[in-house]
């Protein structure tokens, strides 16, 4: 074969593969179509403009997996638990669940995701421990045709997935809305967050704040880090009612048990306290409510991760799904803590209340969440 003939045929071989590539591109993307989603009661689109994807329907069972950040925490725990759970009920639609957790390591997370890709996974669900970092990975996954779900730590700032998530600013916004309502004249407040960096941590905050500058009062705000962690949200409490301390109100991201028992242990006066859906934190707003621990409970459930799947799975069977999913803010306030209801008085207090979202069909008891492991698997 002549060189010039070789060099044709390597032209063309490599022009046929690049239009392969762009053509299998294009098919992995999802259409964009007309709403309403194939399950509107559960799939609520997030604004009147979020847009509806329709992907290529597969055949199942199919394999998902779950990329987990950060693991140090009981919300963390419960909530691969639930997804393992959910995996269970669903083993109809699920040939395979996997769960990865890769900490802090940001590049771990996408290491994790990128091999699900290669291995040929249908899904991934990820909670994600840095949207901007995400972004390469989530758009190879589009790419590949490979359906990406992001809840609890969503990707906002890419329309390349699909994103699952109650309204976190809004969240903040309510719990600092109940001190400021509880404390007409301003005061000093205690606001344990989250792991630094985290974007939950970050809109949180800005909702909590933007409650605080709205309101046209005097607050001080005193900001510790407590990781959504019993043990050191208990030490950061305990070390700011020390060095800065007493506070006429409280508001904290989740490790609510911990900052209760510090204000215990210091002797520090029950005060308005709007926090997370920690069962132990609701036992201590219903019992010391009358006392002064007026509460606002509200949260967004581990379980979310199963409405992650979810979508996931009717995403991969062609039915029409919005781009962002708002979920429904689930809010217990005082004096409505009621044992069976919204707190469970024999059970653990590092379990999370919430555990369902009925419009989605989704409701788990203590056992089949508290029957499954956190290991990665």
């Amino acid at each position: 074969m002549k060189l010039n003939t070789i060099k044709k045929l390597a032209i063309s071989t490599t022009a046929g593969a690049l239009l392969a590539l762009a053509a299998g591109a294009a098919a992995a993307a999802p259409e964009i179509v007309a709403g309403p989603a194939s399950d509107p009661q559960c799939y609520v689109p997030r604004t009147p403009e979020t847009k509806f994807f329709k992907y290529e329907a597969k055949t199942g069972p199919f394999r998902i997996a779950l990329a987990n950040g950060y693991i140090a925490n009981l919300w963390r725990i419960q909530m691969i638990q639930t997804a393992k759970a959910y995996a269970t009920q669903q083993a109809t639609d699920i040939a395979e669940f996997k769960v990865v957790s890769t900490g802090d390591d940001v590049a771990a997370q996408i290491a994790a995701i990128n091999n699900f890709i290669d291995s040929g996974y249908d899904a991934v669900v990820v909670n994600a421990q840095n949207a901007v970092a995400l972004v390469p990975v989530i758009r190879r996954a589009k790419d590949a045709g490979v359906v990406l779900v992001a809840f609890d730590g969503t990707v906002d700032n890419s329309e390349d997935l699909i994103n699952v998530n109650v309204d976190q600013e809004f969240m903040g916004y309510n719990w600092a809305k109940w001190l400021v309502q509880h404390l007409p004249d301003g005061g000093k407040i205690l606001e344990v967050r989250g792991p630094a960096g985290h974007p939950v941590d970050d809109i949180r905050h800005v909702g909590v704040m933007k409650a605080f500058e709205e309101s046209g009062k005097k607050f001080d705000v005193v900001s510790v880090a407590g990781g959504w962690d019993d043990a050191k949200a208990q030490k950061a409490t305990a070390d700011a009612i020390a060095t800065s301390g007493p506070f006429d109100g409280i508001t904290a991201q989740g490790g609510d048990t911990g900052i209760i028992q510090a204000m215990k242990d210091a002797a520090h006066p029950w005060v308005p306290f709007g926090g997370e859906m920690e069962n132990g934190f609701r036992k201590a707003c219903a019992e010391f409510g009358d006392a002064g621990l007026k509460c606002s409970s509200s949260g967004s459930g581990p379980a979310q991760v199963a409405v992650a799947i979810k979508v996931a799975i009717d995403a991969l069977k062609g039915n029409v799904v919005p781009q962002y999913v708002a979920l429904p803010l689930s809010s217990t306030e005082y004096p409505n803590f009621k044992d069976g209801e919204s707190y469970f008085k024999d059970a653990s207090d590092n379990f999370f209340v919430g555990n369902s979202y009925p419009t989605c069909g989704i409701n788990f008891n203590a056992q089949e969440i508290l029957g499954q492991n956190e290991a990665n698997n």
